[in-house]
Parts: structure tokens; sequence; C-alpha cells
């Protein structure tokens, strides 16, 4: 990867952990909709998340969530969340498994931007184990409540 790509995606995500997309109160009992919580914490470092999903009834997500962390966990909260406003749970589950790919290749694999879009920016990060874990948190959050809220709907 060239320095110039190295710098750009070190931007997207100091831009996403200042300026985070879905940082908002969790609705938590409150959601109309099939909805999941998941409390996660890195305890490697300290890092928090409470995220919540809620199943619209046009069959896509929202994601809301609070945290506290470094700024990979924060803006890779932010960047699930700006993913999920555009995508089906289909494609949200497609996203995530191959994010979770991209985290474990220890930066072997090219990011496809088409799917993984600003979260391709993370792709350095996966170079740094210590580090893997602050990019997972909210993406383990997610596909735990999102989890719930599928069950919730079978219920």
């Amino acid at each position: 990867m060239s320095t110039q790509m190295q710098q750009l995606y070190q931007q997207v995500i100091l831009d996403h952990s200042r300026s985070r997309i879905g940082n908002q109160a969790l609705l938590r009992d409150d959601a109309t909709g099939a909805h999941g919580f998941s409390h996660q914490v890195n305890p490697t470092c300290g890092d928090e998340i409470e995220l919540e999903t809620e199943l619209l009834d046009d069959g896509t997500i929202a994601v809301r969530w609070t945290g506290d962390g470094c700024s990979i966990s924060m803006a890779s909260a932010s960047v699930l969340s700006e993913l999920a406003t555009e995508a089906s749970v289909a494609d949200m589950l497609d996203i995530e498994a191959k994010f979770h790919e991209l985290m474990h290749s220890r930066g072997t694999l090219e990011a496809d931007e088409e799917i993984l879009g600003d979260a391709a920016a993370f792709t350095g990060v996966s170079k740094f184990p210590a580090r893997i874990k602050c990019a997972l948190l909210s993406w383990v959050a997610f596909k735990d409540a999102l989890n719930q809220a599928q069950t919730s709907l079978e219920e």
C-alpha cells in the first residue's frame, strides 16, 4: 500500500473518531421494531461499547451506540453505523464477514472498497494484533445485537 493511501486511510479513521456516526442515546426497550442490545469491553485496553440494532419495516437496520475508547474503536463503530444505514441485513452480514476476514489477515488481504466502504481504511490496523480487538469491538457487538433482534422476530 502506498504512503499516500496509508495517509488517506489514517485520515478517514481520524475523521470518523471525531465525527461519530450513530453515536447517540440508545432506545433500549423503547425501540418499536425487533431490536437487540450488546455491551462489549476490550479488557486489553479498556475500550467499551454499548450497541443497539433495530430491524426496521423496510428491511434495513438502525444502529445506535455509545462508547468510550481509542480512536480506532470509536471510528470503527462509526463506520459500521454508516454502512448499516445503507444496507439490508444480508448485506450487513456480508460486510461484517469481509471486515472480520480483513482484520484477521495480518495485512495480507487487499480491502474491497466497493463492499467495505470506509471500513477499508482499517487495512493497516490488521497488521497490529493488539489493535485488531479495538477495530472489531463494535462489530462483535453488532453481530450479537443483530442475532438478538432476529431472534425476537421469531418469538
